[in-house]
Order: structure tokens, then sequence, then C-alpha cells
């Protein structure tokens, strides 16, 4: 496709400004919503994330508390000889590991990689390069 009209003359000036301002138009609507498409997105793994990281902090701080105490107090009475203390710091040391693995996951999926816009800044390089094609074309047809 040259630009040439049905009768083989060149379309005028006005005519190629008027659709090229048509087709940056529509092009910057569909960047729009190629943009809120990609926010949808993002904001979706930030809710995820925030759930994991909210989960893994309840449950160092909150779960399975009775179920730790009672870990506690039978390795404390079988296996150290009394020794509370080593026992209870035996689980704190496990449910920190707990609680640092889903922290380290939902901070992972809020990290600033996984929220960058990548198709839109792509799509965006692409039709710069279109109009820049399409202004010089059209400055030299003429």
């Amino acid at each position: 496709m040259d630009g040439r009209s049905e009768n083989g003359q060149m379309p005028p000036l006005g005519a190629l400004l008027r659709d090229l301002a048509e087709g940056s138009s529509s092009l910057i609507r569909q960047e729009m919503r190629l943009a809120r498409l990609e926010l949808t997105e993002m904001l979706g793994a930030m809710a995820t994330g925030g759930t994991l990281i909210i989960s893994g902090s309840v449950f160092a701080l909150l779960g399975g508390l009775s179920l730790l105490i009672g870990i506690i107090l039978l390795g404390a009475d079988q296996w150290l000889r009394d020794r509370y203390w080593l026992a209870a710091l035996i689980v704190l040391v496990v449910a920190g590991a707990l609680a640092l693995f889903f922290m380290s996951r939902g901070m992972a999926l809020l990290s600033p990689k996984q929220l960058a816009p990548d198709e839109t800044v792509a799509t965006l390089k692409e039709d710069t390069a279109w109009l820049k094609q399409r202004l010089t074309s059209g400055a030299t047809s003429s």
C-alpha cells in the first residue's frame, strides 16, 4: 500500500494528516485500555502478595499457639530433661523459618519487577517507531 487513491493520485496532505491523527487517537485509546488491563493484573498480584504476607505474619504471631506450646512441653519433658527454655528456642527457630518463607514469597510478588507494565512499554515503543515511520514516509513522498 503506497498511499495512492483509487485514481492513482496521491491523496492531499490534509487527508494524510487527518488519517494520521485519527489513527493516533485510536492507538492512544487502545494503549489506555491495555494499561488499564495491566493495572488490574498488578492490583490482583498485589492483593495476593499482601494476603501471603498477612498469612505468614499471622502464622508467626498467632497460628498454632497451642500446638507450639504442646511441642515445647513435650520436647522439654521427653528429650531435653526439663530444659523448657531450650525447647521454646527450638520451636521459635522453626516458626521463624516458616514465617520468613511466607513473607519472602509475598514480598517477591510485590517486587517492582513484577509490577512493571512490560507489555504497555513494549507496545508504546512499537507505536512510536510506527508513528516516526509514518511521519517520515509521508514527508518524503510529498
